[in-house]
């Protein structure tokens, strides 16, 4: 199994309440869920977590190193605003995807800036829970590939 790190970023906690014309209405246990089933068949095993708290994502994505191969991460607002989270990426070298339910540049100007894109293999925004699960599908084709 290919131990993988998701981690969800601030307010990620309020989906299906939080602005669902912008956010959509899964709750985020439902997006864990389906995570967690597409992991099932692409033989990976998910570490999930959520925090409002900038720290505490610092903290795992730097625990990650050694235990986890890539990280599946939606920042949230940090997306905008997180040089910590930005350099704990770039510190622990793991391939890492960022992912967005909406469409970040679709949006106000502010949110067209990502920290995390300069140090991920790639984003994937705008396709609302679907952006999980693709975003995934990337990190193991991209993981898988490099064996």
């Amino acid at each position: 199994m290919l131990p993988l790190l998701v981690l969800h970023g601030p307010n990620l906690n309020l989906l299906g309440k939080r602005e669902p014309g912008i956010y959509g209405v899964q709750t985020l246990e439902s997006i864990n869920a389906l995570l967690t089933e597409a992991a099932q068949k692409l033989s990976a095993k998910l570490d999930i977590l959520q925090s409002n708290h900038e720290g505490v994502l610092v903290d795992r994505i730097q625990a990650a190193l050694g235990h986890q191969q890539g990280i599946l991460i939606n920042p949230g607002a940090y997306t905008h605003t997180s040089v910590a989270i930005r350099d704990a990426i770039a510190a622990v070298g793991l391939p890492t995807v960022e992912v967005h339910l909406s469409n970040i540049y679709q949006r106000e100007a502010f949110r067209h800036q990502s920290y995390i894109a300069p140090v991920a293999i790639g984003q994937i925004s705008g396709f609302g829970a679907e952006s999980y699960r693709l975003g995934l599908q990337a990190l193991v084709t991209h993981l898988r590939s490099q064996d």
